[in-house]
């Protein structure tokens, strides 16, 4: 049993899209505390937006942090044994600040869907060369999706008046350390960012024009495990964290899952059943899984994620409890037990393969597979087919669509994955695991932790101020393997013949239909 009093510790806060928790992690990657405080996700002033104001989710941090110093004082721990900080965040939230670092309008939240269709006229010579190279819908789709754009255009005031325009990692960063600062691997979203470089884009590219943002704007970056700053007195304040508490630059929450899952070399596959589903893995090399999508900065220096996204993953199961999942809610209420184990008693219910039930998770539509055009579809319908069909339907959707990921991954690396590792929400459901396990055909493997972006920032920390020499002796130490579950061989032969000879054929039986539908209702989203 470890000796609290003259532990080590690393407090990672973890600022998600659901709730912020705020963790204390010891070195051998044990959860020691926690606390966590739910928050709402978004507003929406008009269809298809999501905002949040910026300082609420800086006073949900701070609340999450001082609901855990008692759990500290509980188990005898001071404040004096935390060595480090590190933060890691959602990504793709953004947030405009003026020249006295005060927000300027609420964050715009990767779940935005609004978009900039009048755009400024690039020059000549790039036209020229993205009709040439095929590419001219790849880049008008990148500057419509573009919150810069939107705001310039749409709030010409505002963006006139932003001094920085970064990430919410970068906001906390800076309430956190008065510095204008962010994490080299937290940089995923619409910014004038070199994903092979890891830097901001060099002078001549191209993402300066088509982007209405200037370097000045932009915060420092700071590659992981390296000093992002110190906790102010102000944010000592705000928080309690320790004044002088050294930050540590750490990933975005996936990259940090990927870290904290052990995933370090790009045999090992790494899945994230959260509100987005994501299949990672870990190269050395740049990697682009669909040709002209970048892969993501590691939690790493100098290292990449190479990544699939279903960005409405988890976020369906969500949809699917609140609109039919109410039953189940009130006998949880009644019976005062988790509503999820109501739900896997769903999943029990219903056969593998759902009866013939076939869903396709494109709830969002994207760039290139799928297209921006593409839509949700549920195929398969019979009599016989319950609400439970359509809960497993859609688990099973997700995970089909996250091994046509991996099945392509390993098609652009050159290297099969030997090892399968489950992270976030959706990882907590044994029923879904061995769904996962089935459909992939190999053993899936939790970590040893729930809190597996919380444990990948704390990795950063403790591997940055020189508690480990390297990554791999900090995750040998830090992370270990929790539950395995393997594949039931006749449920393996079901998924197989579903996958190959339905599933892998929907998106193009189905694509017409779904310009079809596009041109009629003039609404992609």
């Amino acid at each position: 049993m470890s000796n609290h009093v003259t532990e080590k510790y690393i407090l990672a806060l973890d600022n998600g899209t659901q709730s912020i928790r705020a963790l204390l992690f010891d070195l051998n990657g044990g959860l020691v505390a926690k606390s966590k405080v739910d928050i709402e996700p978004y507003f929406s002033k008009q269809p298809g937006w999501a905002e949040q104001e910026p300082n609420y989710y800086w006073q949900m941090l701070t609340k999450a942090c001082h609901e855990l110093w008692p759990k500290l004082d509980a188990l005898a721990i001071k404040k004096s044994q935390i060595k480090a900080a590190a933060l890691t965040c959602q990504r793709a939230t953004m947030v405009n600040l003026d020249a006295n670092g005060l927000p300027l309008r609420p964050a715009v939240v990767w779940l935005d869907q609004r978009e900039q269709n009048t755009l400024d006229k690039m020059s000549w010579y790039w036209r020229a060369l993205f009709t040439m190279a095929g590419e001219k819908n790849t880049v008008t789709y990148f500057r419509s999706q573009a919150e810069a754009n939107w705001i310039k255009h749409q709030q010409p005031e505002i963006w006139q008046k932003t001094h920085k325009f970064m990430l919410l990692s970068g906001f906390h960063s800076f309430k956190l350390t008065g510095n204008y600062v962010d994490s080299v691997s937290s940089q995923v979203g619409y910014l004038p960012f070199n994903f092979k470089k890891h830097r901001w884009s060099a002078s001549l590219d191209w993402r300066w024009q088509a982007l209405p943002i200037t370097k000045d704007m932009l915060p420092t970056l700071i590659p992981c495990g390296d000093e992002l700053g110190k906790i102010s007195e102000q944010a000592a304040i705000d928080t309690g964290i320790p004044k002088g508490l050294p930050l540590i630059s750490a990933g975005s929450d996936k990259a940090c899952e990927v870290l904290g899952s052990g995933c370090l070399t790009p045999n090992i596959g790494s899945l994230s059943y959260g509100t987005t589903a994501t299949y990672n893995t870990t190269n050395n090399k740049y990697v682009e899984a669909i040709k002209r999508l970048p892969a993501y900065p590691a939690a790493m220096p100098n290292n990449y994620n190479t990544e699939i996204i279903i960005q409405r993953g988890y976020w369906m199961v969500s949809w699917f409890k609140r609109e039919f999942g109410l039953k189940e809610q009130q006998i949880a209420d009644y019976q005062g037990i988790m509503v999820e184990s109501l739900f896997d008693d769903l999943l029990k219910q219903v056969p593998a393969g759902s009866m013939g039930l076939i869903l396709q998770p494109y709830w969002n539509p994207g760039i290139k597979t799928p297209g921006p055009e593409a839509k949700g579809a549920m195929i398969g319908f019979s009599d016989v087919h319950t609400r439970a069909h359509i809960y497993r339907a859609i688990i099973e959707g997700i995970g089909y669509a996250l091994r046509e990921g991996k099945e392509l991954s390993e098609k652009r690396s050159k290297v099969k994955i030997t090892q399968l590792m489950v992270s976030g929400g959706g990882s907590q459901s044994d029923e879904a695991m061995q769904i996962t396990a089935d459909i992939f055909g190999m053993p899936a493997q939790r970590p040893h932790t729930y809190e597996t972006s919380g444990l990948g920032a704390a990795i950063n920390a403790a591997v940055g101020i020189g508690l480990f020499d390297n990554y791999q002796s900090a995750v040998n130490k830090m992370t270990h393997g929790g539950d395995v579950f393997t594949p039931i061989a006749a449920n393996k032969a079901i998924y197989d013949e579903l996958y190959r000879n339905v599933y892998q054929k929907m998106y193009a039986r189905l694509n017409p239909l779904y310009r079809s539908i596009r041109s009629i209702i003039g609404y992609s989203k």
